[in-house]
């Protein structure tokens, strides 16, 4: 039994000790193998070397082959499209050839568009060969430019009249005319083509600025030469009237012709053109209106006294029309200023021109009536302030401008001369109101003034003096009060108060001297006196001596001569109603009560006879009321 366990651990000792020979003999084989392996690694990795270093240099030289070729393909290509505007340029010849009216517009600007790009290639290549082929586009480029411009010119002339009668859209209120549209879209389109290719000034605005210039010139040219010819006098005398100046309708016209104007530059040409183009247009006719705003400023200039308000109601109208173009277009402003500076400066100057004229007028005056009748240069400036108020919007303007009484300065002290006014300056405020009120009283100040020196030199006597005075106040109040001064000047006459009273003392003056008569230093023993409702004049008269009846007998009689010389005057002076009213209830306030109360005193002492008594109270009670 144990023997046999002993033969049998035996066996499986020998079995596996087989097992691990083996294995021993397979891991020598695969080491041997990994050996190998290792070795062909090694031989293989080598060989790759050498392969990669052959063939390094082969793969470089054909990529630079490769590009080379992408080279010469790109090459050709380009020298293809290069020879492409040689082989089109015959046909791109026979369209610019043609022109746009028969090769039709777009199909004409493409043409040139074509040329242009095939021209701008060839420039940026540079190549040698091609420049006789670039002479040859520049050519044709050129020439197409000038058909086009030419086509513009040809469309805007046979679009454009020579001119038209600009009464006939005024007078119907109609707006003037613009351009057809189908023509402005044709006229739009070459512009849009020319501009897009010229970074100077479009040629195109020159063309339009001379065909439609002639054109707007030609419209207004008889209603310049009508303003001037309306302004010619009949009189030397007649005052200008507003209204009766054609420049009103000139300048209408001339606003309804360059809105239209501008409305047709807006249609054609682009934004940063607008301005240049319209300006240029308006250049001939805006020079036409300076000079016939110069020919009316010498003509206004030359009869100032009379045609002074022309000035106003130019710049009345002309600052309207500028402020309303430059509302509508922006643009004309100050081309209009400089044209209207003329007149407004001669606006400016005649308000203290105005009153030298009345200092003038009065200073040359030789005689005066001896009648006290007063001039005909008191209703002559009255009048002319009076029709000033008819031009009170342009007046306040330039008064505003020179200042409150700066009529009275050689210099007035404007701030902005060649700037035109705006509408806000023509709102008559209370500003412009006083300032134009505190002229009136200026003026009628300097008249007085200047009548007075001027009468105190050549009438003899106060009472004519203070008649002549008394109608040149009265007529200067009537001409305000049946007027449109009346409102303005309304609280502002104190200063005729005072001439006036002036009038009225100097000529009281004489009844004075008359009344002098009237008063007695005879004094009675007051306990003679009888009382009151008694016949007092016999009871004075009894009492008093020869040498005091004598007295009064003289002074009556005086009175009497003194009275009716008085009275004489005053009817055969020339006075104006309401002054003859004033002076004859003024010498019945002053003469009346004293020569009743000297008649009941002394009426006794002629004791009925009329020797010395000339008038009783009822009789001299008559004279004082014809002296009305």
């Amino acid at each position: 039994m144990t023997v046999s366990l002993s033969n049998g651990r035996h066996a499986a000792d020998e079995e596996t000790r087989a097992e691990v020979d083996v294995l021993n003999s397979r891991l020598e084989k695969t080491t041997q193998l990994t050996k190998k392996i290792q070795a062909c690694l090694s031989r293989l990795e080598a060989t790759g070397k050498s392969v990669r270093d052959v063939s390094g240099p082969l793969n470089g030289e054909t990529k630079r082959l490769q590009i080379l070729g992408n080279n010469i393909d790109a090459a050709i290509k380009a020298i293809e499209k290069l020879r492409q505007p040689a082989d089109s340029k015959e046909d791109e010849e026979n369209i610019i050839r043609q022109g746009p009216e028969k090769a039709g517009l777009s199909n004409y600007l493409n043409s040139i568009k074509r040329l242009n790009k095939a021209l701008e290639n060839m420039q940026t290549s540079n190549l040698r060969a091609n420049q006789q082929t670039i002479s040859d586009l520049q050519r044709l480029v050129k020439n197409g430019n000038t058909q086009l411009e030419n086509s513009f010119d040809k469309m805007l002339r046979t679009e454009t009249p020579r001119s038209i009668e600009p009464l006939h859209y005024i007078t119907k209120d109609r707006p003037f005319p613009l351009l057809p549209q189908d023509k402005i879209s044709k006229l739009s389109l070459m512009n849009s083509y020319v501009s897009g290719n010229n970074s100077s000034d479009n040629p195109l605005v020159k063309i339009y600025a001379e065909v439609r210039g002639s054109y707007l010139s030609q419209t207004l040219v008889n209603l310049a030469y009508a303003s001037v010819n309306t302004a010619k006098k009949k009189s030397h005398d007649a005052i200008y009237r507003s209204g009766t100046n054609g420049i009103g309708m000139y300048s209408q016209a001339m606003e309804g012709l360059f809105v239209a104007e501008y409305e047709n530059i807006c249609n054609i040409f682009m934004r940063q053109d607008w301005g240049p183009a319209f300006q240029t247009t308006c250049q001939a006719p805006l020079a036409e209106l300076a000079r016939t705003l110069r020919e009316l400023n010498n003509h206004i200039k030359a009869h100032l006294s009379t045609d002074c308000y022309l000035a106003y109601e130019v710049t009345e109208i002309m600052s309207g029309l500028s402020n309303n173009l430059d509302t509508r277009t922006g643009e004309l402003k100050a081309t209009l200023a400089a044209a209207l500076k003329p007149v407004r400066e001669t606006g400016k100057m005649s308000l203290a021109e105005l009153l030298e004229d009345t200092k003038r007028k009065v200073g040359a005056i030789q005689a005066l009536p001896s009648d006290g009748s007063p001039m005909p240069v008191v209703s002559e400036t009255m009048q002319r302030l009076q029709t000033m108020v008819a031009f009170l919007r342009p007046i306040s303007s330039i008064m505003i401008s020179i200042g409150d009484g700066g009529w009275k300065s050689a210099t007035p002290s404007n701030t902005s001369t060649d700037a035109i006014p705006s509408l806000a300056s023509f709102d008559i405020g209370a500003d412009g109101k006083q300032i134009f009120a505190h002229y009136c009283t200026d003026t009628i100040d300097l008249l007085m003034s200047a009548l007075e020196q001027k009468a105190r030199m050549l009438l003899k006597g106060k009472s004519v003096l203070g008649v002549f005075l008394a109608n040149s106040i009265t007529i200067v109040e009537r001409m305000i009060r049946d007027s449109d001064l009346k409102p303005l000047l309304e609280g502002r006459l104190a200063a005729l108060d005072v001439w006036r009273k002036k009038a009225k003392a100097l000529y009281s003056d004489a009844c004075k001297e008359v009344s002098m008569h009237l008063f007695d230093v005879i004094h009675t023993n007051r306990s003679q006196r009888p009382p009151s409702g008694s016949n007092e004049s016999a009871s004075i008269v009894k009492a008093l001596s020869s040498k005091d009846k004598d007295s009064i007998k003289a002074k009556f009689q005086t009175f009497n001569t003194s009275f009716d010389e008085l009275v004489i005057r005053h009817k055969q002076y020339s006075m104006e109603r309401e002054v003859r009213q004033i002076f004859a209830k003024d010498i019945q306030q002053m003469l009346e009560p004293l020569y009743n109360r000297f008649w009941d005193r002394y009426h006794e002492v002629d004791k009925g006879r009329g020797k010395y008594i000339k008038y009783d109270k009822s009789a001299i009670s008559a004279v004082f009321l014809s002296l009305y």
